[in-house]
């Protein structure tokens, strides 16, 4: 296994003000990388990057081609390379498939699918450059069985599996790895305030810390693992750390 050291890399980490990126970015940081804080909440990036030895934060709506352009060449600007992207960025969309909104539908996709292709192009010329690059691409176990309520969400992170598996096999040649992540329920904002950690909701399903996951993105970006599938039962060390090569 060509495990990756994170030491002094570049990686993008989208959605970076609160949960699942913020963790993930706060791990980077950790490992001694330079993670490039993306998201829409400007004041609370400014927050994380002032505790982040001042982080290189970006306001950025992910659905804004222009705003994804303003990221990438930013990051090359101060760091002259790109070596990871981590797409976290995503909305929420519960409703019934006979009463959704199909305008809130097609922001959704926007956010959630469209944005997740457009930030893989942005980067991918300073990748290839250099031959080399790791993006992590965060699914969701939402995907796993049909729930009602939440098709609509579920169909645009069944897209970004499939967008995962096509791009991995794309890009493989140019040294490039793209593997997914897929979550369980985490106690964030996203998910909702009312879940607390170990929270156990039904019978073998527990909450996640934001935390968890970022262990297991980290990893993922060292060992370029194709997919990580994290099961929904109690945290396990095992799988937040990297594989023996």
């Amino acid at each position: 296994m060509d495990l990756l050291d994170l030491a002094g890399k570049v990686v993008i980490v989208t959605g970076a003000s609160s949960g699942i990126g913020e963790a993930t970015a706060r791990l980077l940081h950790a490992n001694g990388a330079h993670p490039v804080l993306a998201a829409r909440r400007g004041d609370r990036l400014r927050r994380l990057s002032g505790s982040l030895d001042g982080a290189l934060a970006l306001e950025t709506d992910v659905s804004d081609p222009d705003a994804v352009r303003r990221l990438v060449d930013a990051t090359l600007e101060r760091f002259g390379t790109i070596d990871g992207l981590v797409n976290n960025a995503g909305a929420a969309l519960h409703a019934p498939l006979d009463q959704l909104d199909l305008e809130e539908f097609t922001r959704v996709l926007t956010v959630n699918v469209v944005s997740v292709v457009a930030l893989m192009q942005a980067v991918l010329p300073a990748m290839r450059e250099q031959g080399s690059g790791r993006i992590v691409n965060v699914g969701s176990g939402t995907t796993r069985r049909p729930i009602p309520g939440v098709g609509a969400y579920a169909a645009t992170k069944s897209a970004v599996n499939m967008l995962t598996a096509v791009a991995r096999e794309e890009l493989r040649g140019d040294g490039i790895l793209v593997s997914l992540v897929t979550p369980a329920i985490t106690a964030t904002e996203f998910a909702g305030r009312h879940l607390a950690p170990g929270q156990e909701v039904a019978p073998g399903v527990v909450v996640h810390s934001a935390d968890y996951v970022g262990k297991v993105i980290l990893r993922a970006l060292r060992t370029g693992e194709e997919r990580i599938e994290i099961p929904p039962g109690p945290e396990r060390a095992d799988l937040a750390e990297v594989p023996p090569a």
